[in-house]
């Protein structure tokens, strides 16, 4: 069994990194990086890979992104979400140029999202979870517009940071916050 591995939110100024890892049970058709998906298409996904596979998401928060930096934060939320998994796989699969520590034989792929149905799979989970995420938070914080750019650094997000300062959950050593 292989686990893929992606996380989302990395680029954002708000909210936390997440990551989910996912072992398919079967070949799911339509996989690719999240952002090449529509809504529509990425919520529907969403659905079918989470009832085809086993998977778990992991998380990081804006304050540990600010305390060890937003690559550590993003290894750190993939590492939480493989140990999450209800089944230990053989191998795990990395989207991008980084991995983190772990007893399970790893291996990172650059555009692994693109390559590897595994990892288009976590990328599809995270980035759905995130995004219903930062939409309770346009909740919370309602003249935020999170439920627009789900925290982005959009020029929207950027007039609204200007207009009412910082929220609990903006990431306070990132460019275009401080």
């Amino acid at each position: 069994m292989i686990a893929g591995v992606d996380e989302v939110g990395r680029g954002c100024l708000a909210g936390p990194v997440i990551a989910a890892s996912v072992i398919l049970k079967r070949p799911i058709k339509g996989l690719m990086d999240s952002k090449k998906l529509s809504l529509k298409k990425r919520e529907h996904l969403s659905q079918v890979i989470i009832e085809n596979s086993i998977f778990a998401i992991g998380a990081a928060d804006n304050k540990e992104i600010d305390q060890i930096n937003i690559l550590q934060a993003s290894l750190l939320a993939m590492q939480r979400s493989l140990e999450k998994l209800d089944v230990k796989p053989k191998k795990v699969l990395v989207d991008g140029a980084h991995i983190f520590k772990t007893p399970i034989e790893i291996e990172s792929i650059v555009g692994g999202d693109n390559l590897i149905p595994s990892i288009s799979a976590a990328s599809i989970v995270a980035k759905v979870y995130r995004d219903r995420l930062m939409m309770t938070y346009s909740k919370e914080f309602p003249n935020y517009g999170f439920d627009k750019h789900k925290g982005y650094p959009t020029k929207l997000h950027k007039e609204m940071l200007k207009r009412y300062g910082l929220t609990r959950i903006h990431r306070r050593t990132f460019k275009g916050v401080n």
